[in-house]
């Protein structure tokens, strides 16, 4: 999963965000994280509709959160955000309707992916990959992890060799988890429980680390480590013992997805971009390259067997995935997790 960190980021001066667009005023803007979709897109996109595209990165979903706000959207065509954002945008009225008859793609999503809480039945979004948050551990040196609390209690052995992702919304979620709450609760006293959870756990961690964990299991330096599915597979890469397994008390359910500002001066163009996107071949070098599960079931199926073999968290179900819970804008509740989580880095 690409990284949320608090919507507390300031925003970029409106000036600058425009002085950046005009640059790319000629052509389909298209704003993703780097290194999350085919390098040469642009130019096979350009061969296959015509359409001249041009590709603007952003480091985190605040990032690209705080230059809409500012621009009101201007300047971009096809926005990538995970889906709490995709509420936060809807509800500040910029972004567009997506008109699924311009998308004939849409015929290779699986069923489910039309049923997202967040967005049902894709009427302001388009999903590009989904996945799940848990543990990532070196099979070869402990045994599988089965409670959150393996993580925030771990025993003798295990501690100093742990690691917590430091973003809100994933931090928070490894507190609520174990104490039985929801991971979009709003209720301040569960918040307050689980950030004294958290704050007992870091005693025991040896690091919060949400870029470089894998790295971390891969030398030996962490046994254990809090990742996301997909960044898990990087470790799994390059030593087949990093497993990756989701804690009997369940997790987040994360999802990014696609976006057409509703100020995009060529949203029919946006539209083909997002039919493209949606293709077989397309999903294809998502999961073959990104090693991310994508919600385009023609793509899914079409995977060489060995590949799910070798990753088995890439052969999760749609049904498996939805079990866990969908991630959501939390609204002024933001804040709350915000200070909690502060707090949690700032004690000793």
């Amino acid at each position: 999963m690409k990284l949320l960190k608090s919507l507390g980021v300031s925003v970029l001066t409106l000036s600058a965000v425009l002085a950046s667009a005009s640059s790319m005023a000629d052509k389909l803007v298209i704003s993703n994280w780097d290194g999350y979709m085919p390098a040469d897109m642009m130019e096979r996109f350009k061969k296959a509709t015509g359409i001249d595209a041009e590709l603007a990165l952003h480091a985190t979903n605040e990032e690209i959160m705080g230059k809409v706000v500012a621009s009101k959207g201007k300047g971009y065509d096809v926005i990538f955000v995970s889906s709490p954002f995709v509420e936060a945008l809807n509800k500040l009225d910029l972004i567009a309707d997506i008109d699924h008859s311009q998308i004939p793609n849409t015929k290779n999503l699986y069923k489910q992916a039309n049923n997202l809480k967040y967005d049902k039945g894709n009427k302001m979004s388009m999903p590009y990959a989904w996945g799940t948050t848990g543990l990532c551990y070196r099979a070869d040196l402990m045994d599988e992890p089965t409670s959150w609390n393996d993580l925030l209690k771990p025993n003798d052995k295990l501690k100093g060799k742990v690691t917590m992702l430091s973003t809100d919304r994933w931090l928070m979620a490894a507190g609520f988890l174990s104490l039985g709450h929801s991971v979009n609760t709003a209720k301040q006293s569960e918040i307050e429980a689980a950030k004294d959870v958290l704050i007992e756990a870091k005693k025991s961690i040896l690091a919060y680390d949400d870029a470089t964990f894998y790295a971390k299991l891969v030398s030996g330096e962490a046994t254990m480590t809090h990742a996301w599915d997909g960044w898990c597979n990087y470790g799994t890469a390059e030593n087949p013992n990093i497993k990756y397994t989701i804690p009997k008390e369940g997790t987040d359910m994360w999802v990014d997805t696609m976006v057409i500002p509703k100020n995009s001066k060529m949203k029919k163009e946006a539209h083909a971009f997002i039919n493209f996107v949606l293709s077989q071949d397309i999903g294809v070098w998502i999961a073959n390259n990104v090693m991310y599960k994508t919600p385009n079931e023609a793509a899914m199926s079409s995977l060489d067997k060995e590949l799910l073999k070798a990753y088995p968290n890439l052969a999760m179900t749609p049904d498996q995935i939805m079990a866990q819970e969908q991630l959501r804008d939390l609204g002024k509740t933001q804040k709350a997790y915000t200070k909690a989580v502060t707090e949690i880095l700032a004690s000793n």
